[in-house]
């Protein structure tokens, strides 16, 4: 072919393809408008327990669906992701009083509360009193466990299982408590509540792991009563910006607690975190703001059990229960070198790995020190967990 014609070619092929993309996006952005994604998310959630939908509603949750499929496909990085940087200016959201991010107010628990409100500690209060050793049926007993297991991805396993060993030498901890790490590599938010989807899988499910691992601890599922979430999204850029990948780790999260609450019928409390500073990561993984903005994806799932969402009921006199009770476990982020006002937490580059997003063994002791600290300091908490 000429050297003319061919660029001609390429020219015209380039037109069609930006008219294509163009077009797509006009569509897509006028379908999204009119989508309920409230409801999209309630017709799901009944999707997923079993509930018969409408034709109607059916057809409502399959568009929803193919709008957000085809929103993550054309979805690009925007240049905003932070990489090798020592410092985001990003503030923690435990200082946030007076400020907001995106729209979100500051505080653990929103409007700049660090603590969860007065409803919600008394309500806590009378699930940690359900705490106790139980058999190997579930059963009080005295010479029984409290199992505390953790769920998550490959930063939660490093950590947790560093944490293990430390609470496990501690000679404060009771000797009632089990811990055992749940937590696997390359299980995301995503794999743990949708293990089935894509096909066949090259590795088990990860509540099959789950099962032998708490087997070989030499527990039951009627022991398990304290659980320990640190989740995340795998390439959140491709979920959208803020606030949809967040939302969608909320809801993969939702899923998440119903299956361990099926699995786990003594399970009585889940505490959540979010992750750590990746203001160092090189790739597309979980980088900054990312990491940070999955702190508002904790915090919406304990507002939303607080409001009285049916599928993230506690309570048996409210409904069928569904969760546990959700409280926040330890907030992990901090601005890199500048750290927070808060305390000492800093985190340097040799805090993390090659890749920057996963913990070195430094990186990994912060961590496990500041879930010992936790669990033996907070009064929702160390009921259970000392002596």
């Amino acid at each position: 072919m000429e050297p003319k014609k061919r660029d001609s070619h390429a020219f015209v092929a380039v037109v069609v393809f930006l008219l294509f993309s163009v077009l797509t996006s006009a569509v897509l952005a006028s379908e999204e408008t009119v989508i309920d994604w409230e409801r999209a998310r309630n017709l799901l959630r009944r999707e997923q327990r079993g509930e018969t939908l409408t034709e109607e509603e059916k057809a409502y949750l399959e568009r929803a669906k193919r709008v957000r499929r085809e929103r993550g496909r054309l979805a690009r990085p925007q240049g905003k992701a932070v990489r090798g940087a020592e410092t985001t200016g990003l503030i923690p959201v435990t200082e946030m009083a007076e400020i907001q991010y995106k729209g979100q107010t500051g505080g653990l628990y929103g409007g700049g509360r660090n603590t969860p409100p007065e409803s919600h500690r008394v309500a806590a209060r009378k699930v940690l009193a359900k705490i106790r050793p139980l058999d190997a049926e579930g059963q009080p007993a005295k010479t029984g466990k409290i199992v505390l297991i953790s769920l998550g991805m490959s930063n939660t396993t490093q950590e947790f299982s560093t944490f293990k060993k430390l609470a496990d030498a501690d000679p404060n901890k009771s000797p009632s408590v089990v811990i055992v790490d749940c937590a696997q590599g390359g299980q995301a938010a995503h794999q743990w509540a949708y293990p089935d989807e894509g096909g066949t899988r090259k590795r088990p499910s990860p509540w099959i792991v789950m099962d032998q691992r708490i087997k070989q601890a030499d527990v039951t599922a009627a022991q398990v009563q304290a659980v320990w979430i640190k989740q995340a999204q795998m390439g959140p850029a491709r979920l959208g910006e803020f606030p949809a990948h967040a939302r969608s780790l909320t809801d993969d999260t939702v899923v998440i607690l119903n299956k361990l609450k099926v699995k786990f019928p003594n399970l009585q409390i889940g505490y959540l975190s979010s992750r750590i500073y990746a203001g160092y990561a090189t790739g597309s993984l979980n980088p900054e703001p990312y990491a940070y903005e999955s702190a508002f994806s904790v915090r919406w799932l304990i507002e939303e059990q607080i409001e009285g969402i049916a599928d993230l009921n506690y309570d048996s006199s409210k409904g069928e229960v569904k969760s546990p009770l959700l409280l926040w476990g330890p907030y992990l982020w901090a601005d890199g070198v500048k750290g927070r006002k808060t305390d000492d937490l800093v985190w340097k580059r040799e805090d993390l790995a090659g890749d920057g997003t996963h913990p070195s063994t430094s990186g990994r002791e912060k961590v496990a020190r500041m879930l010992l600290e936790f669990f033996k300091s907070d009064p929702n908490a160390k009921s259970w967990f000392l002596k």
